[in-house]
C-alpha cells in the first residue's frame, strides 16, 4: 500500500459571543481535516489545529509522504520532524501531529480496529470532565452558576472553568460560585492558560483551596517550569500542565522539574497519536496521570488506550456552536458523567459535510 494524494480541508465559523480565557479573546471556532489516499481505496482523516501557516506546513510535507507505506508511522514522523526545517515545536510540528492522527485512522481502518483497541484497548469507558466556565460579555456569576448546573444536568460528574481574567479577589469570588452551584460531590478544575506570575497564582490557589479544587491548571507561562514548580510546592491543589508543550523531549523537562501532578497532552500539538502514546508512557514510568487537553474527537481513543488515563476533556456547545452538528455522529457523555469510544475502524469520525460547506474557508 503506497501513499497517492494528501488534501487539507479548513471551516471556520464565528461563535455569536467571543469566549474568553485567562488571556486570549475567541471569536472565531474551527476544523481542519486531512485526507489521506492511498493506492488500494483506503483513505485516513487526519484532524489538524487551523490557520494558514498550519495549512501551508501541511502542504509542504505532503511531497515527503507520497509512495511511502502508511503503515510506517514511526518511519514517516522522522521523516517529517527536521528541526532544523520542520517541527521540534510551534505550528509546523501541529502540521506533522494533524498528518500522525490521519496516518493511524488508516492504520486502524486497513486493521478493521477502532484506535483504541489498535493501541491497547485498556477500558471501554473514559472518566470525563465538561469544559468551560469561559469569560463573556454578559456572563456574570448568576450565569456562571447556571451554566455550572447545567453540566451537571448533563451527566458530568467533573467541570472545569477559566480563572485569569479579573483579580485574584473575583476569581476567587467566581470559584466559590461554581462549587456552591455544583455541590460537594462534583469535581472543580481551574485554568488559568498562563495568566499570571508565580506569585499571583499562590494567591489564588491559596484563596480556593477551601473550595476543594481538584486541579489548578497551566498557572504560569508553559516555559516557566520552575514557576510551576514553585506553585506546586506552595499549594495542595495539583497542578496541571501540557496542553501547550511539544515533543516527549518537551515533556521530560516538565517530568524532571517535578512541577506537575498530571499531565495534558494534546494530540494535536505535541506531535499526533504517535509521540501522545510516548508521553503517556513517560508518564506511567514516573508515576504520572495523563488528562488530555482539547477536543474529545481523537482523545477519547487515546485516553481509552492508557493504564495513567484519569479524565478526558470534553466539549459542548457553551465551547462551540457547532458540537452538535459538525459529526455525523457525535461523542455523548453517558449518564455516569463517562463517554465511550466509537466501535468503527480508526478514529470513527464522519464529518457533516453538508452542515460544513458553508463554513469552508480553504
Amino acid at each position: 500500500m503506497k501513499i497517492t494524494n494528501i488534501e487539507v480541508q479548513e471551516y471556520k465559523w464565528k461563535r455569536e459571543i467571543p469566549i474568553v480565557d485567562g488571556m486570549l479573546t475567541y471569536p472565531w471556532s474551527g476544523v481542519t481535516f486531512i485526507s489521506i489516499s492511498t493506492d488500494e481505496g483506503v483513505t485516513g482523516l487526519g484532524l489538524a489545529s487551523s490557520g494558514k501557516i498550519v495549512r501551508a506546513a501541511i502542504e509542504e510535507l505532503a511531497p515527503l509522504l507520497i509512495g511511502e507505506d502508511p503503515l510506517n508511522t514511526e518511519r514517516l514522523w522522522q521523516k517529517m520532524w527536521i528541526p532544523k526545517l520542520m517541527g521540534r515545536r510551534g505550528l509546523t510540528t501541529r502540521a506533522i501531529s494533524g498528518i500522525d492522527i490521519g496516518l493511524w485512522d488508516l492504520r486502524g481502518k486497513i486493521a478493521g480496529l477502532p484506535l483504541h483497541k489498535l493501541l491497547g484497548g485498556f477500558r471501554d469507558s473514559v472518566p470525563t470532565y465538561v469544559a468551560g466556565g469561559y469569560y463573556q460579555e454578559g456572563k456574570g456569576l448568576k450565569e456562571l452558576a447556571a451554566e455550572m448546573d447545567e453540566n451537571v444536568r448533563m451527566g458530568a460528574t467533573a467541570v472545569k472553568m477559566k480563572v485569569g481574567a479579573l483579580s485574584v479577589r473575583e476569581d476567587a469570588d467566581r470559584v466559590r460560585v461554581a462549587r456552591d452551584a455544583v455541590g460537594p460531590d462534583v469535581k472543580i478544575m481551574i485554568d488559568a492558560n498562563c495568566a499570571y506570575r508565580y506569585y499571583d497564582a499562590i494567591r489564588l490557589a491559596r484563596q480556593v483551596e477551601d473550595y476543594d479544587v481538584f486541579w489548578f491548571e497551566e498557572p504560569v507561562l508553559p516555559d516557566d517550569y520552575e514557576g510551576h514548580r514553585k506553585v506546586a510546592e506552595a499549594t495542595s491543589i495539583p497542578i496541571a500542565t501540557g496542553e501547550n508543550e511539544y515533543t516527549l523531549f518537551g515533556f521530560r523537562d516538565i517530568i524532571a522539574q517535578e512541577g506537575a501532578a498530571i499531565l495534558n497532552p494534546d494530540a494535536k500539538i505535541l506531535g499526533g497519536v504517535s509521540e501522545f502514546m510516548k508521553v503517556a508512557a513517560l508518564a506511567q514510568a514516573h508515576g504520572l496521570d495523563i488528562s488530555s487537553h482539547g477536543t474529545q474527537d481523537i482523545h477519547i481513543h487515546l485516553m481509552a488506550a492508557i493504564p495513567n488515563g484519569l479524565m478526558l476533556e470534553y466539549y459542548r456547545d457553551t465551547h462551540d456552536p457547532l458540537w452538535l452538528h459538525m459529526y455525523k455522529n457525535p461523542l455523548m457523555l453517558n449518564p455516569d458523567g463517562t463517554v465511550t469510544p466509537p466501535d468503527e475502524p480508526g478514529i470513527g469520525v464522519f464529518p457533516n459535510f453538508e452542515v460544513l460547506k458553508e463554513h469552508r474557508v480553504a
